[in-house]
Formats: C-alpha cells, structure tokens, sequence
C-alpha cells in the first residue's frame, strides 16, 4: 500500500469540507447535548469539536496524556499566528539556556506554503516521512471505527495528527492554535491547559459565530479554563465585557496585558505596532507558563527576551522582501482589521501597486477591499496599480495545459462578477479611483505583471528607484506568491496576451473594462527587447499611464 507524504496529503484533501455548514446541528450527536448549546449561541452544523476525545482514545491516548503536553492554548480573530510564534520563539530561547522546555511543540493553521508547517517541533515543521507516518497511524486506527463514529473531517484530522505527534515526540510545551471560533473548535478538549490566550478581537467568520463582536467574544473565550489563567491584550469595551463575563462564568483568571516594557525598541520584529501587542500577550503567556511548569521555578532573561524577538519569524505577515528595484510587502491580511494594521505600517510609504485576492463564502472581500483602499488613502499612500486575481498558481506549460487551466477561470460567472464588485468598490469607495485596475488569471501572472509595472516605470525615470508590491488579502495567495519568489520563477510559463484573447472572446460575462485593459496591457519580454520598448514609450496598460 502507498504510505507516502502525497498519497497522506490527498487522503486529507478528500475529507475537506467543500463549504462550512449554514443549518443548525441535530439534538444528539456522539451522545452530546447539543439542544442546550443551540440555546446559547448560534452554532451552525455539527461542531468541530465533536468526536475529538473519542478519536484520541482510539490512538491510545489519555487526557492525562493530554494535558501533560503542557498546553498554551490560543484564540483570536488577529495575530494568533505571531502571538504563537513569539510564544514558542520565548519559550526555546528560555530553554536553551536552562534546558526547560527541551522540545517545544506548535500547531498553528493554515500553512503557508507547505501542509507540514502546520506542526513544528523546536519550530522546525514535520519532515514529510514523519508526517506520513503519523497520519497513516491515525488513519490505520480510525478505519476500524470502534466506537462507531464518524470520521474525522480534514481539519480534526490535522488537530488528531499535532497532538498525536507531540505525544510520540514527549515535548515539554505544546502551544496550540484554534482553527476559528474556540468554544466548539476540535482543538477544544484540553482539559488543563497551562494558560489560555484570546488575541485582538473583530468580524470573522460571522456566518459561523456570529455579527457582533460579543458573540464573537463568547465563542473565542470557550477556551477559557477553570483555575487556568488567560491573557488578552485591550479589546473594545463589548469583547473585553463579554470575556470578563466568560471568565468569571469558568472561573478563570482573565489578565488585560499591556504592551512589556522589557522588549526592545525600534526592532523590525517588532513593527507594526500590532506585533508589539502581540509579542506583549505572548511574553505574559510564557511568564505564566514558566511560573507554574519550571523546576525551581524560573524567570526568563532580559536575555531571552532580546534573542527569542531576533530569531521570531512568522512568514506572510509584515514580511518584506527585498530584491533592489523590487520591494515586496507580504501580508496574509484577510479580514477588514487586518488589512487596516497592513495599510498602516511605515515600510509601505512608496507602495504603488496592489495585488490581491481572496475568494471566500466566508468573508466578504468587497468590505476587505473598500479597508484596504481607504486604510491606505489615510495613509496617504496613493496606489497607481491595483491587480486582482485567483488562488491558481500558474497556467501550465504547455498550450493544453494552459487553456485547461484558465478556461475553467474564465468560465466561471460568479468570478467575473466578483472581480467587477471588486473593481467598483475599489474606485467608488476608496477614493482610489485614480489607479490602474487589472485582473491576471494566474498568481504567477499577477506577480509577472507587478514588477513589468515596477521595471517599466522606473526606466522611464516615472517613480523613485525600490517602488513597493503590496501582495495581500489571503494566505492563499501570499504562500503560493513567496513561494515562486523563492524559486525565483516568475519570468517563466506567463499567458500571453494572444492566449487570453482567443479564450476570452466566446465569454462575454468578462467584456467589462477591466477585461480589455488587462488583454491589451503591457507584457513582460527578455531584457533587452524590455528596455528597447520602454525607451520607446511602450504603454503599460491601456488607457492608463503608470
């Protein structure tokens, strides 16, 4: 039987849920009382959390077990994924000093670019034959269903596959991220975590736990524990209400962290101010953690401090990559707060083009984009290009694999309809009606098509020298888009102009302006025959002048 890394990686894909769920769940499900929840908040489906304890006994695990990982539990809309790695990054630099905690788990969701990155030991992710190996464990021990349950969905299976791997592997520390929500997440049924966390609050995943922010408080602060202490930075003054009132309700202690005064001053890590308010919770957190789980009990180092900030890496957030004439800004901001944090931060002040994407049932990206543009124009940052696109990487390589590739895009009436929604949110409530609006089928096109923008208007001495690329509104895009700059991949396998004209043609659902100009622009050609054409005045994008 095939054991491999991809055959594990399509067994999960298969057991994806296609969309989450929009009716309430059955009364008794796995022998839970789910009519009482229903009463109580506005649970939708099954919860994720349900059949979690039952799989884990399956595998021969133990609450015991369960809890001796030493748990750091945390919730949130923004910044759990930097609040967990500066956790973790404290806690191995406190360790390697004093030799606790010698292993230090994390599970955090989702990957960025590989599926393995989601479980880290001493934050170097699975290598893909463990991967394999423990999910075929889990997998192997399900399928005999002993207690007749359904099987685990795609998110569960990766929460079964970290806690089953943290187990075998004896960390001292595990510091694990919900999927979304808390109350009802499958990361849920830790009974004795050593501290909880709940990040800064917003809208998210309304559909799912709520439209205000008090029910999303509720849900979040489910990971509050008896006896447990948890950390929050400031909220607005109904979240911070609510976890309160969620506290004292599972009598735990909820601690309003202020930003430390022990970290350093004027660090890259650091900025935006948000990364400070984070790294402020997750010191509170590990202070907590060493308090109640180090023998004697100790203090983490000033000098801890400053090396757990300089080694702290979290990538697609405030990540700047830097190629000379191209300055890249990636950010997975994926939510109105999100991308207000983003459009604020003092490295984009020559930014001058956008590329963005998100494609979710779960979100409305139209009031991510209407943030994004007026967070950017209090910014006073003027945008002269904006591309959208999709979450596939690249046309293919040959003619037939390219136009299997971006007939099903073009195809396809409710993208078309969402990339005009885009379009005239962007220029009618962003006040950035001034800019170049584009669509580019394929993420690898987009990025194309942002530094031909870049190059051709800094020969034609039009913007200074390091003009910026903001590529943000999902973690989609952003893992795929660094993941080709890292292989440095982008000149290659492009759709040419003539490709996308003859497959567009028959499809009238795209004959909007933003179709023609993104069919007539300018593209990216060998050097030399670039800077003859620029010097030219070959035009960038029709209609308008970068």
């Amino acid at each position: 039987m095939d054991r491999s890394f991809k055959r594990a990686i399509k067994l999960l894909n298969i057991v994806k849920r296609p969309a989450r769920p929009k009716i309430n769940p059955p009364k008794d499900i796995l022998g839970l009382e789910t009519a009482n929840i229903i009463n109580k908040s506005n649970v939708k489906g099954v919860p994720s959390l349900f059949g979690m304890i039952e799989w884990l006994s399956e595998l021969g695990h133990s609450m015991d077990d369960i809890n001796n990982l030493n748990v750091i539990h945390v919730a949130g809309t923004k910044g759990k994924g930097s609040t967990c790695a500066f956790i973790d990054s404290f806690l191995r630099t406190h360790g390697n000093r004093t030799g606790f905690p010698r292993k230090v788990g994390l599970y955090t969701s989702p990957h960025l670019v590989e599926p393995q990155e989601r479980i880290r030991i001493n934050f170097r992710p699975l290598l893909k034959d463990i991967f394999a190996k423990n999910f075929f464990e889990i997998d192997d021990t399900l399928s005999k269903n002993v207690h007749n349950t359904p099987r685990p969905r795609r998110l569960q299976l990766f929460a079964l596959l970290a806690f089953h791997t943290f187990i075998k592997e004896g960390v001292d520390a595990a510091v694990i991220e919900t999927h979304h929500g808390g109350e009802y997440d499958s990361t849920n049924f830790v009974k004795k975590p050593v501290a909880t966390v709940v990040t800064s609050l917003g809208l998210d995943h309304t559909k799912q736990l709520g439209s205000t922010i008090d029910q999303i408080a509720w849900h979040k602060a489910g990971i509050f524990k008896p006896g447990v202490p948890a950390f929050s930075p400031p909220q607005e003054p109904e979240a911070a209400e609510m976890l309160q009132k969620r506290a004292s309700e599972k009598n735990a202690k909820l601690n309003f962290v202020a930003d430390d005064h022990d970290l350093p001053e004027n660090v890259t890590q650091l900025t935006p101010d948000v990364q400070r308010t984070n790294a402020s919770v997750a010191m509170a957190a590990v202070r907590s953690f060493l308090d109640q789980r180090s023998n004697p009990k100790a203090l983490i180092y000033q000098e801890d401090i400053q090396k757990g900030i300089k080694q702290f890496k979290w990538p697609g957030r405030f990540q700047i990559v830097d190629q000379g004439d191209y300055q890249w800004y990636f950010d997975s901001a994926h939510n109105e707060m999100s991308v207000e944090v983003a459009a604020k931060c003092d490295s984009l002040r020559r930014l001058k083009v956008v590329i963005f994407s998100l494609l979710s049932d779960q979100r409305d990206g139209t009031k991510v984009v209407e943030a994004l543009g007026s967070a950017l124009k209090k910014a006073r940052v003027k945008i002269d290009h904006i591309i959208f696109t999709t979450y596939v990487r690249d046309p293919g390589n040959t003619p037939e694999e390219r136009e299997n590739t971006i007939l099903p895009i073009i195809k396809d009436k409710e993208m078309a309809k969402l990339i005009r929604e885009y379009e005239i949110c962007w220029r009618k409530n962003n006040c950035q009606n001034k800019s170049s609006v584009g669509f580019e089928l394929t993420i690898r096109d987009a990025l194309q098509w942002g530094k031909g923008v870049v190059q051709y208007t800094k020969h034609a001495d039009l913007i200074p020298r390091g003009a910026q690329i903001l590529v943000t509104g999902s973690q989609h895009l952003v893992g795929t888009a660094l993941d080709l700059m890292m292989k440095d991949d982008l000149l290659e396998n492009s759709t040419t102009p003539e490709v996308k004209e003859e497959l567009f043609k028959e499809n009238y659902e795209w004959q909007a302006p933003i179709m023609s100009n993104m069919m007539r622009r300018y593209q990216i050609q060998p050097e030399a025959k670039r800077l003859k054409d620029r010097t030219d005045g070959q035009n960038v994008s029709a209609g308008s002048k970068p």
